[in-house]
């Protein structure tokens, strides 16, 4: 099966993606050599592969460990509950449209010229909680995010700034108004993008078409196209969405397709592994939205806090893009 023009995803991302879907849990390492072998299938080189290795180690998003000559790399303790917690949250988003009470949380301010890197790491930062900028210095969101926004302009040091709950005066400039901030239009194209390339999988998995292989690829391939609709999406209520709106029927695109390919994935996962290890291969597993709906039911307050490297380096990433002026990859 081809990859229907489907865009290769960077190799720290594969391979974080694939331990996240199968071996998110376990202590144990995993030979380099497997990993390298595991990243082939998405056509990734040994050399890049190793250099991921490295990179994610360095992150402190792996773990390192040796024996001899042998390298292998593992998850980092706690690790495992963040996974979860952030693959339920990427699961279920979508699934419905958050109710709105009419009010929005406003964020006004002035920052010198002269403190620009100031004003850069505001703005970049009120991007990542969710808000956008109805004018230069007035960002908005429909939802209550007055606390964090509070709290973000006090850990900077901003001095002229005003954190409001606010409500529209009906009546004012048509397209004025604070919706007027979050332009859905390149989201949009991408939903119907989402669902365009993905679509077809439904007729070959009813068929029998697909392999253990190609669930692998595909399987993570789908988890890294839909992992950032949940980060670049602002989560408008019902009343600001455009019409013809496909994020519900991506969402539930992407979990049939997710559902469904886990076993065959695991399937392959195994098979790559017994290649180095026949007992860590029999130590593999998969998640579904199911069993990710239980783990999450019991983390409790092992919730992700955002002081793990994992949730700091997702962080530092996202800020890196904002500063950039792109959206989240």
């Amino acid at each position: 099966m081809s990859d229907g023009g489907r865009g290769r995803a960077e190799p720290q991302l594969l391979l974080t993606s694939v331990l996240g879907d199968h071996w998110y849990w376990r202590d144990e390492c995993i030979p380099s050599a497997a990993l390298v072998r595991l990243l082939a299938e998405f056509g990734i080189g040994q050399e890049n592969a190793r250099a991921a290795m490295r990179r994610l180690a360095a992150k402190g998003l792996l773990t390192a460990s040796r024996t001899g000559r042998t390298t292998a790399y593992g998850i980092p303790p706690r690790t495992s509950d963040v996974i979860v917690d952030r693959t339920h949250r990427m699961l279920t988003f979508g699934v419905s449209v958050p109710e709105w009470d009419g009010y929005w949380t406003v964020v006004v301010f002035s920052v010198p010229e002269q403190e620009r890197e100031v004003r850069t790491a505001l703005r970049s930062r009120l991007r990542v909680l969710g808000l956008a900028a109805l004018y230069d210095g007035v960002w908005v969101s429909p939802r209550d995010l007055a606390e964090p926004a509070r709290d973000l302009v006090a850990e900077l040091g901003i001095g002229r700034a005003t954190v409001l709950r606010a409500t529209e005066v009906p009546g004012g400039p048509a397209g004025g108004g604070p919706a007027a901030a979050f332009d859905l239009d390149g989201l949009a194209a991408d939903y119907r993008e989402f669902v365009r390339t993905y679509e077809p999988l439904r007729d070959e998995l009813a068929a029998g078409r697909i392999g253990p292989a190609d669930a692998l690829r595909i399987r993570t391939e789908v988890r890294v196209a839909w992992r950032s609709f949940p980060e670049r999406d602002p989560d408008l209520p019902a009343e600001m969405l455009p019409e013809g709106w496909l994020r519900a029927e991506a969402q539930r695109l992407f979990l049939e397709v997710y559902d469904r390919l886990g076993p065959l994935a695991e399937h392959r996962f195994r098979q790559v592994l017994a290649e180095f290890d026949p007992e860590l291969a029999d130590l593999a597993s998969h998640h579904d939205s199911a069993r990710i709906a239980r783990l999450y039911a019991e983390l409790g307050d092992r919730r992700a806090r955002g002081d793990t490297p994992f949730e700091q380096a997702v962080q530092a990433r996202r800020l890196s893009e904002m500063r950039r002026g792109r959206p989240p990859a």
